[in-house]
C-alpha cells in the first residue's frame, strides 16, 4: 500500500478538524464568555491503528491525529452595557449554574434575567447559584457589590457563589459557554477578583489570529489532497504497467 494514502489522507482529516475547531471560534466571537478551543494534534505508531495493513507498509510510519482539543481560558474583553442583568467578573473565577438537568456548571456568561419565578437565571442554561442557593429577586431592583454580594433596599439578599479554575486547567465545556473542571475550588481567600454589574464579558477571540490559523490550515489541506491524488496517480500507474506485462 503506497503511505502516500495515508500522509495524504491523514493531513486532510487533521487540517479539516483544525478548520472545524476555528470556524466554530469564529462563529462565537460574540458569544458572552466564550472560550477559544485549540486542535491537539497527536501522534502514534502504525501498529495501534492501521492493524488491517500494517502487514503491508515498512518501516515506521507515525500518524498525526486529532482527538481533544484545549480550552483557552484567557479573559475576554469588557463590554459596558448599564444592564443590571449583565455582570462580569474580572479574575480566574467563575459564576455558579444549575442547569435545568440538574447539574451544576461553571461559567462566565453573565447575561441574566428573570425566569417566571422570580430566580435569577441564564436563559437557555439554568439558575445562577448563590452561596445560600438559588437567587430568588422576585421582581425588585437589585444590585451587585463588586465582591458579588447582591442586595435589594438595602438589604442583602445573598452572594454569588464563584469557583476558581487554574487559568492552565483542563475543563470539560458544554455547548459554548459553559464548563465543568475537575480542579475547580473554592476562590482563595488571597485571590484578587471584582464583579462588575452592567458589564459582559465577551469572547477571547482574536479575529487576526484565527484568520492566520484559517489560512495555514487550508495550505496544509491543500498540500495533503496534493499527497492524497499523487499517491493514487502513482498507484493506478503501476496497475496499468502490471496489466501490460
Amino acid at each position: 500500500m503506497n503511505r502516500g494514502f495515508y500522509y495524504g489522507a491523514n493531513g486532510m482529516i487533521m487540517n479539516q478538524r483544525k478548520l472545524d475547531c476555528i470556524g466554530n471560534n469564529l462563529a462565537n466571537m460574540s458569544t458572552a464568555g466564550y472560550k477559544r478551543d485549540t486542535a491537539i494534534p497527536n501522534s502514534f505508531d502504525e501498529q495501534m491503528i492501521l492493524v488491517k495493513h500494517r502487514e503491508e507498509l515498512s518501516g515506521t510510519f507515525r500518524q498525526t491525529y486529532i482527538d481533544t482539543s484545549y480550552t483557552d481560558l484567557k479573559q475576554g474583553f469588557f463590554e459596558f452595557t448599564e444592564s443590571p442583568f449583565d455582570v462580569a467578573v474580572q479574575g480566574d473565577v467563575y459564576f455558579n449554574i444549575r442547569g435545568y438537568n440538574g447539574e451544576n456548571m461553571l461559567t462566565r456568561n453573565g447575561n441574566w434575567e428573570l425566569d417566571s419565578e422570580g430566580y435569577l437565571c441564564l436563559s437557555t442554561s439554568g439558575r445562577i447559584l448563590g452561596e445560600n442557593g438559588e437567587i430568588y429577586l422576585g421582581s425588585k431592583d437589585f444590585t451587585i457589590d463588586v465582591d458579588g454580594t447582591i442586595y435589594q433596599d438595602g438589604e442583602v439578599v445573598d452572594k454569588l457563589l464563584l469557583s476558581y479554575i487554574d487559568p492552565e486547567s483542563d475543563v470539560t465545556k458544554f455547548g459554548v459557554n459553559m464548563f465543568t473542571a475537575a480542579s475547580a475550588s473554592e476562590v482563595p481567600e488571597d485571590l484578587h477578583y471584582e464583579i462588575l454589574q452592567g458589564a459582559l464579558e465577551r469572547s477571547n477571540v482574536d479575529l487576526n489570529y484565527e484568520l492566520t490559523m484559517m489560512m495555514n490550515a487550508n495550505r496544509l489541506y491543500e498540500a495533503s489532497s496534493a499527497i492524497f491524488k499523487l499517491a493514487d496517480g502513482m498507484n493506478q500507474a503501476a496497475a496499468s504497467i502490471a496489466r501490460k506485462v
